[in-house]
This record gives C-alpha cells, sequence and structure tokens, in this order.
C-alpha cells in the first residue's frame, strides 16, 4: 500500500463510503480505486487526484497533504545514481535487494534515519543558497 492509498482508504472509510460507491462516483472501476489504494497502480494523473479530493470534500489542508502523498506514492521507483559517489549506487541497490523482506519496524528506522538525514541536508542547502546571494 502507498501512502496516497492509505490516506484515501482512511478517509474513504471515515466517510462511510464504499469502494465501489466511490468509483463509481469518480467513474472508474472498483479494481482500478482498490489497485490505486493498494499500490498496484502509479499515482493518479493529476485530473483524477481533483475528482478524489472533490468527492471526498477534503478542506485545503487536507487536500495539499493528498497531493504530496501522491507524489511520493509512486510504487515502482526508480533511483538514478549517475554522477554520485559509488555508496549512493549501493546504498540504492541495497535497499532495492533488501526492501521486501526488512521487518516493518527496521523499514520504519530506516525511514526516520533517512527522513532526519534528508531535512538536515536541505536547510543547509539552503542556508548556503541564501549565504550566495
Amino acid at each position: 500500500m502507498t501512502p496516497f492509498g492509505e490516506k484515501i482508504r482512511a478517509l474513504r472509510h471515515e466517510r462511510g463510503v464504499t469502494q465501489g460507491e466511490m468509483a463509481a462516483a469518480l467513474g472508474v472501476s472498483s479494481a482500478y480505486l482498490s489497485a490505486l489504494e493498494h499500490g498496484r497502480r502509479g499515482r493518479p494523473t493529476w485530473p483524477m487526484l481533483q475528482r478524489i479530493i472533490g468527492y471526498l470534500n477534503v478542506i485545503w489542508d487536507d487536500a495539499e497533504e493528498l497531493q504530496r502523498l501522491a507524489e511520493i506514492s509512486h510504487p515502482r521507483v526508480t533511483v538514478d545514481t549517475g554522477g554520485l559517489g559509488p555508496e549512493a549506487t549501493r546504498l540504492a541497490n541495497r535497499l532495492a535487494e533488501t526492501i521486501a523482506i526488512l521487518p516493518p519496524e527496521t523499514v520504519r528506522q530506516l525511514l526516520e534515519t533517512l527522513e532526519t538525514a534528508a531535512t538536515r541536508a536541505e536547510a543547509e542547502a539552503q542556508a548556503r543558497r541564501r549565504r550566495r546571494r
């Protein structure tokens, strides 16, 4: 399941709507909506995302969250390590090899570590850009 699929499923359940009802209202098949929720389909198109947001009648903050989750919910990710060091390529390949067998707690820990490192690196890059101005 993708983060986007998990969120739309939760919103659908909160509203007491079945997958079939939502699919019919969106003009898609139940199979498509199920595949979207379970991460067997790629990210929804922009028009489909807007229909989902409208159907679920979400407020601005939730709409922005759904858009953000859709952006990070592609189930088949490609990592381009061209131009990076060998450790970056090793990291990407090792993750691709082992993610399916890692226990959920290990995945959570790795994600938390990566999110912390990414936030720090993004802040440092932003500070460098400000200093250059």
